[in-house]
């Protein structure tokens, strides 16, 4: 008996290769990483305060440490830039023959820019250095684990009172280099260009404006902010020792003043589209 054989006349079906992802980078990774930190931290400041769980002590120690270490520096650091300014600024305006509108670019450059620029950068720098470092020695020692394990929030224990510290010690340091600026400048005018007080006081009050300075502190506000939570992510993200934590530290001063200039960047371009540039 013969065995018939049946021939499959159906079309062969193709093997699909399966794709391949592509890792993604570890520096794609550490923004995404980043901002999803931040994004827990918003939501940790706003249930600190709906539930009333905000850590004040932790708040006034932090704000007291961080004004102490980042005061003398912005003023050591704004003083000798406000003269450069007024040497500058004061040439330039006798070659065009505009020494009565000194003041005027003074104010811009100082309040505008070099205040909360300065602040920011030694909040980031100083401030920043010193929360990263302290962080990420908690998390090597397991103290941020052992919070977790007794089901303290470490957002809200840790990182919700250093941001408000370094937001408030942001806004006030910016007032006080914006004052210090303006007078060294103010000073160095008219003791050694021969600038006269009242031209450079009307000046400044003609073309500098309160708009300037809430968007000084506005800035102020974004900075510190900015900078705090990418000092505090890299500390509580430290590993490998004490040696992780002085790369932590090292990398999160370099990623804080990164995002301090783009932000500064973005506000000014959204300042200059929806507000007067000034006099307002």
């Amino acid at each position: 008996m013969t065995a018939v054989v049946e021939r499959d006349t159906s079309t062969p079906q193709r093997q699909r290769t399966p794709r391949r992802h592509r890792p993604v980078s570890a520096s794609v990774r550490e923004v995404g990483e980043l901002v999803g930190f931040a994004a827990d931290t918003i939501v940790a400041i706003w249930t600190s305060i709906t539930r009333r769980k905000f850590s004040w002590r932790e708040f006034i120690i932090q704000l007291q440490f961080l004004a102490s270490v980042c005061s003398i520096p912005a003023i050591l650091v704004m003083i000798p830039f406000g003269v450069v300014v007024g040497v500058i600024v004061g040439s330039l305006a006798a070659n065009v023959g505009a020494e009565n509108y000194s003041g005027a670019v003074v104010a811009f450059l100082i309040v505008g820019q070099a205040a909360p620029l300065v602040s920011a950068l030694m909040i980031a720098g100083v401030g920043g250095s010193a929360m990263t470092a302290d962080l990420g020695a908690r998390k090597i020692r397991d103290e941020v684990d052992a919070l977790e394990v007794m089901g303290i929030s470490v957002l809200e224990r840790l990182v919700v009172p250093r941001v408000f510290a370094a937001v408030i010690v942001t806004m006030l340091l910016t007032s006080l280099v914006m004052a210090l600026g303006i007078g060294a400048s103010f000073w160095f005018q008219v003791a050694a260009m021969d600038v006269t007080a009242g031209s450079f006081l009307d000046t400044m009050t003609d073309f500098a404006s309160l708009n300037d300075f809430i968007v000084a502190q506005i800035k102020a506000v974004l900075f510190g902010l900015t900078a705090s939570v990418a000092c505090c992510a890299k500390g509580l993200t430290a590993k490998g020792g004490p040696g992780g934590v002085g790369n932590a530290v090292n990398e999160a001063v370099v990623m804080a003043f990164i995002f301090v200039f783009f932000v500064n960047v973005g506000v000014g371009e959204v300042y200059a589209l929806l507000l007067p540039p000034g006099g307002g």
